[in-house]
């Protein structure tokens, strides 16, 4: 896909991730609605691309809010790329979780950017060439203590986006699954920041994880794997998980020890 000829709905663009891969949208000549919650983070981009970025205020596990976003990219003239960038995480164990955390991972994780995706599918198959990009993350393909409930949006996403293209196969989207390893961004609880820490855990740039989605965007990727040894534990959870499960019940009492969950800790995309 040709970036400049780009015309792209963004959501979770406030968020670390999604700032970073709205700026590099925009640095590359396309046209970007950038769906979140909240301006702030947007506002210098807002300011500095006036005449190739804008924003709608969504909350996208609301229908309402996902008809706002449908009626804004009909304004643009339609649009050849949506990028489902939003999402929640909550580094704890299960018992730790209250329901409304849980049913907030799905209904933002999952259930949202298939909604969205629904609704969205008219406008994409208009276009000569589209594509739908699926942000998910490395614990999509290997179950990891202390994130199950994220790791079940993650690998629904997963499935989805495998599905979703094979749906499409005969029309001109493709659909893209880029699955980030650990990121620095506000996301992060101090909990997950100190686990990665102990573990020694590679953490990239949300710009570095931007660079790639865009490259693969341009490139026409089916999917998008960041990072080593990450790559390689998934394959190697494919093919022997119980190499795998060896090594995380090494990590199990240091897991625990770091998780929690506090009353004033909330989810928020």
């Amino acid at each position: 896909m040709q970036l400049r000829d780009a015309r792209v709905v963004l959501t979770g663009a406030s968020g670390g991730i999604g700032v970073a891969i709205t700026e590099a949208l925009c640095a590359a000549g396309a046209q970007v609605l950038a769906v979140a919650r909240h301006e702030q983070a947007l506002a210098p981009l807002l300011e500095r691309y006036p005449n190739s970025l804008c924003w709608v205020a969504a909350d996208l596990t609301f229908l309402s809010d996902r008809r706002k976003v449908l009626a804004a990219a009909e304004a643009i003239g339609g649009i050849n790329l949506l990028i489902n960038a939003a999402g929640v995480n909550h580094f704890a164990m299960l018992e730790q979780l209250d329901d409304s955390d849980i049913n907030a991972m799905l209904a933002v994780n999952i259930s949202a950017p298939m909604c969205l995706t629904k609704l969205l599918l008219p406008l994409l198959k208009q276009a000569d060439s589209a594509m739908v990009v699926n942000v998910g993350s490395t614990y999509g393909s290997i179950g990891y203590p202390g994130y199950a409930s994220y790791c079940a949006t993650k690998f629904a996403l997963r499935g989805f986006s495998e599905a979703l293209r094979r749906e499409l196969a005969d029309t001109r989207v493709n659909v893209l699954y880029v699955a980030p390893r650990a990121t620095r961004t506000s996301m992060n609880s101090a909990a997950a920041q100190a686990l990665n820490d102990a573990l020694k855990s590679s953490v990239d740039d949300p710009q570095t994880v931007a660079s790639a989605v865009i490259h693969a965007i341009a490139g026409d990727r089916r999917d998008l794997y960041l990072g080593w040894p990450e790559r390689f534990f998934v394959r190697l959870n494919n093919l022997l998980p119980h190499l795998v499960d060896r090594g995380l019940r090494k990590q199990l009492p240091l897991i625990r020890r770091l998780s929690e969950k506090t009353d004033n800790e909330s989810l928020k995309p």
